[in-house]
């Protein structure tokens, strides 16, 4: 029996490529973890924790070396986790050619779209460097990386075209308090994970301005519909949305006070300008940059979606959430 450890590359240093490091190091296991910040690369190695996300998690130096040079932290992988924000990924990959991706499975933890050609993080891998379809894998599921850390029961679904990247990958994700499971459709989780982002900053609008969980739970069955509909039209195929990496990211991206996106949404609805709300928070709100990819897609499509209107007009054409919401009031059912 090969007893060798699988050796993975994890990119981003941020609170969820810190849960997917804790997550993997379950297993048997080498990594290479590679951060853009030298002085938390130096920390990590030092006392073994991130100092800016996560901090009680432990980072086993046994199993996970830290570089800050994104060619060294690719040599010998045999899979690719990409876990920063989809608007720096071209710039964190940017050293990097086709050659250093050849023969590796390149797994998407990152639940937004590439903001200059609205095109999904897998597909942008795939045109960039050549990785074949069969050899890209999402990460998607309703798992905050906050109960990660906790070691609270979790659930991934692993989406991919190639059943087994999906199948090893999911092996990789399966822990003591995280069950992973493979799923064919890659395009319906991604759009699907893109797009509740959205939905969970019109609900954190919603709570900013004083709404209630009446109106919020009309929200969300709402935004289940308008999902389907934009999804079915970008990439129809028969699928169940309320599986737990449809409707469960959903829900837990539209409720938690983990979300971030919600967290944004909040402050936009408290009055915040755009540019105050990200100064406030540390993290990055994917769905700020996604609802303009989606808002842009759907031009082509030409799907109702009241909700991701809303949202595009308050974040990018400076409409009044009052008004916004006042009128979205009238279109939900």
């Amino acid at each position: 029996m090969d007893n060798q450890p699988v050796r993975i590359t994890v990119v981003g240093g941020g609170s969820w490529a810190t849960a997917i490091i804790k997550i993997l190091s379950e297993n048997n296991v080498n990594i290479r973890w590679w951060l853009r910040n030298e002085a938390d690369a130096n920390h990590i190695k030092k006392f073994h924790h991130n100092p800016g996300y996560l901090s009680d998690v432990r980072i086993s130096p046994r199993k996970v070396r830290v570089c800050t040079r994104i060619r060294d932290a690719f040599r010998q992988s045999e899979y690719v986790i990409l876990a920063v924000p989809a608007a720096f990924i071209a710039d964190a990959l940017s050293p990097l050619t086709a050659k250093d991706f050849a023969g590796k499975c390149v797994i998407s933890a990152i639940k937004g779209m590439i903001p200059d050609n609205n095109q999904l993080v897998t597909d942008w891998v795939t045109d960039q460097y050549g990785v074949p379809a069969d050899h890209v894998a999402v990460i998607a599921g309703p798992c905050h990386a906050e109960e990660v850390a906790l070691e609270k029961q979790s659930y991934l679904t692993i989406g991919s075209a190639g059943p087994d990247s999906a199948g090893a990958v999911a092996g990789l994700l399966t822990c003591r308090f995280v069950q992973a499971s493979p799923l064919d459709d890659i395009y319906g989780i991604e759009y699907s994970a893109v797009m509740k982002n959205i939905i969970a900053l019109a609900c954190g609008i919603t709570h900013g301005l004083g709404y209630g969980d009446n109106f919020q739970a009309v929200l969300v069955s709402n935004a289940m519909q308008e999902i389907k509909r934009f999804v079915d039209a970008v990439y129809p195929k028969h699928r169940d949305l309320s599986g737990s990496a449809y409707l469960g990211d959903l829900l837990v991206t539209a409720y938690s006070p983990f979300s971030r996106n919600r967290t944004f949404g909040n402050l936009i609805g408290r009055g915040y300008t755009i540019q105050s709300a990200q100064a406030e928070m540390k993290m990055i709100a994917e769905g700020y940059y996604a609802v303009k990819s989606i808002h842009e897609m759907n031009r082509q499509y030409g799907v109702s979606m009241p909700i991701t209107e809303a949202v595009y007009q308050i974040l990018y054409e400076g409409a009044s959430p009052v008004a916004e919401m006042n009128e979205l009031k009238g279109k939900l059912k």
